[in-house]
């Protein structure tokens, strides 16, 4: 069961996105970015942590996860730092995903041959 709710949340992020994509003028960037504010915003009104529990990688997986698990690392590291948990919590939060960014890029750029638009 928790396989049909982790497809059908994290489907339903994807569709809002695609709908964004189709409708508006915003860029696939812009709206990306609005998905980690997104999921910034609600991981810091404890929001997206019930959707988390219910859906597991279908909530986290997304950049709503993304923005989420920043917001959760700044709310530990405030609680344990105080206020200079405000600056480290997101990065430690983020390390990982930021870790596979780079590294899948930089993967990526040894295989293909770069060139100028």
């Amino acid at each position: 069961m928790i396989y049909l709710k982790a497809f059908i949340v994290g489907g339903l992020i994807c569709l809002v996105g695609q709908i964004l994509i189709d409708n508006t003028k915003l860029t696939p960037a812009r709206i990306l970015v609005g998905f980690v504010v997104l999921g910034v915003i609600l991981g810091a009104f404890g929001v997206y942590q019930p959707l988390v529990e219910f859906a597991g990688c279908g909530a986290t997986v997304p950049l709503t996860g993304f923005g989420n698990a920043l917001a959760e690392g700044t709310k530990k590291a405030i609680e344990e730092q105080g206020l200079l948990g405000a600056m480290t919590g997101p990065l430690t939060a983020g390390a990982a995903g930021i870790l596979a960014a780079v590294m899948s890029g930089l993967a990526v750029s040894f295989l293909t041959k770069p060139r100028a638009k």
